[in-house]
């Protein structure tokens, strides 16, 4: 196993570009089983306008067909995978809400496949998922190569997730303690008035931290700041 995780890793250090970095990976794939595969990147702010990056080794006739039907916003294996990193295995059930994407799925070969994500803590997900035509996937399958799934997983996102989207929080300046501080209390609704009796400072020095945190954040007022704060990994 080690032998082979470890050529997979000379391959992808000497791949600079996307489509070679799949490549890689593809080949992996089919190491461990299956014929196709595609990853997905998701940058979760601004929340009103995610940003979406897909490259996959499917038929072009089926990716086209999955952005003009506008499947991306109604696939549940992408609608688990910015919720959960744990994977999950397609199947009627879990389609159950887009049985038309599933039997469009299957009939371009897609039949049998999982998918899992991955989390960084700036708001972008990464979800990798692998397909073949037939043979089901069990839980015995599964269970037998669990670790080698798990790894590549990883290591797609890691090699593919700087390559497709860069981390929103380029730009931003690090937030002071103090903004921090006053960024999680309006998290938790309190008022400027309320805050600064609770934290021992004048509201006018409250309202000139949330001031700079604003514009280091870019956005217009507290209530945003402290949401895209959050989001991003910096009231953590």
């Amino acid at each position: 196993m080690k032998d082979w995780t470890q050529d997979v890793l000379a391959r992808l250090s000497e791949a600079s570009e996307p489509h070679q970095v799949l490549a890689q990976i593809s080949a992996a794939a089919r190491h461990l089983g299956f014929e196709h595969c595609a990853y997905g990147l998701r940058v979760l702010v601004p929340l009103t306008r995610p940003k979406t990056a897909m490259l996959s080794t499917y038929d072009s006739r089926w990716n086209r067909r999955y952005l003009d039907a506008g499947y991306l916003d109604i696939d549940p294996t992408v609608a688990h995978g910015v919720r959960s990193g744990a994977p999950v295995i397609w199947s009627n059930e879990v389609f159950r809400t887009a049985p038309g994407l599933w039997d469009e799925a299957r009939s371009f070969g897609l039949r049998v496949g999982f998918s899992q994500s991955v989390f960084e803590a700036d708001a972008r997900v990464g979800m990798l998922s692998l397909a073949r035509s037939c043979e089901s996937l069990t839980t015995a399958e599964m269970r037998a190569k669990d670790t080698l799934l798990q790894w590549l997983v990883i290591t797609a996102h890691r090699a593919l997730c700087p390559l497709l989207g860069e981390s929103p929080l380029k730009g931003i300046p690090p937030l002071k303690r103090r903004q921090v501080e006053l960024l999680r209390w309006t998290g938790d609704g309190k008022t400027s008035d309320e805050i600064a009796s609770i934290v021992g400072i004048s509201k006018p020095t409250v309202e000139f931290h949330f001031r700079n945190a604003i514009t280091s954040l870019g956005v217009n007022n507290k209530y945003a700041a402290a949401t895209r704060a959050s989001r991003l990994g910096l009231l953590n």
